[in-house]
C-alpha cells in the first residue's frame, strides 16, 4: 500500500498462481529435443522453461545468454504463442527463443487445479481477448495460461537445471 491507501503496481506484472506441480525435467528435455530435431543447444530452468542458446557457447556463456533471454521477455511482456504439437502437447513460445511445454497427460492429471486457477494465471491487470470474450478461456487457453506460469516463476528466479547440447 502507498500513502494514499492504494495498492502499488508490481512491475513487471506477474500472475498470482504459482503451481506446485512441475513437469518432469527428463520429459521436457526429451520432448524439446524431438521438437528441435536435436539440432539446438538449450538451457532448462528449474520450473521447466527452456531457452535456446547459440551453438558452441561455453557453459557460463550459455547460462548468461539464457538468463538474458528470460529477462528480455519478462521485462517487456511475455506475449505467449501456444501451438498444438503432433504429440498432443502444447508448445508455448514467446517473443524471444524461450518455450514451455504443456504436457497433455499432466494437464489431465491436474485438470481440477488448472480449471480452478487459470484466471490467477493472468498477470496483474492483464486482459486477453479470446473468441469467447475478454479473459474467457477454452480448455486450450487454460492449459496455455498454466504453462506460462512456469515462465514467470523461472524469470523471477532463473535457476538453471540443465544445459543440453545438440547432438553431433
Amino acid at each position: 500500500m502507498n500513502f494514499f491507501g492504494k495498492k502499488r503496481k508490481v512491475f513487471p506484472p506477474i500472475p498470482e498462481w504459482q503451481p506446485l506441480f512441475v513437469p518432469n525435467p527428463e520429459d521436457i528435455i526429451a520432448t524439446f529435443q524431438y521438437y528441435v530435431n536435436r539440432k539446438k543447444d538449450f538451457i532448462v530452468f528449474k520450473n521447466g522453461t527452456i531457452a535456446i542458446t547459440e551453438d558452441n557457447l561455453d557453459d557460463e556463456q550459455a547460462i548468461n545468454a539464457a538468463k538474458q533471454t528470460l529477462e528480455k521477455i519478462f521485462n517487456y511482456h511475455p506475449d505467449m504463442k501456444p501451438q498444438s504439437m503432433d504429440d498432443g502437447n502444447i508448445l508455448i513460445s514467446y517473443n524471444h527463443p524461450a518455450y514451455n511445454i504443456v504436457f497433455e497427460k499432466m494437464a489431465q492429471d491436474y485438470w481440477k487445479d488448472i480449471d480452478a486457477n487459470h484466471l490467477k494465471a493472468l498477470s496483474t491487470d492483464e486482459v486477453l481477448i479470446t473468441p469467447l470474450g475478454p479473459n474467457k478461456f477454452d480448455d486450450f487457453g487454460k492449459k496455455a495460461l498454466w504453462g506460462r506460469c512456469y515462465f514467470f516463476m523461472d524469470a523471477q528466479n532463473p535457476e538453471v537445471l540443465k544445459i543440453v547440447r545438440k547432438s553431433a
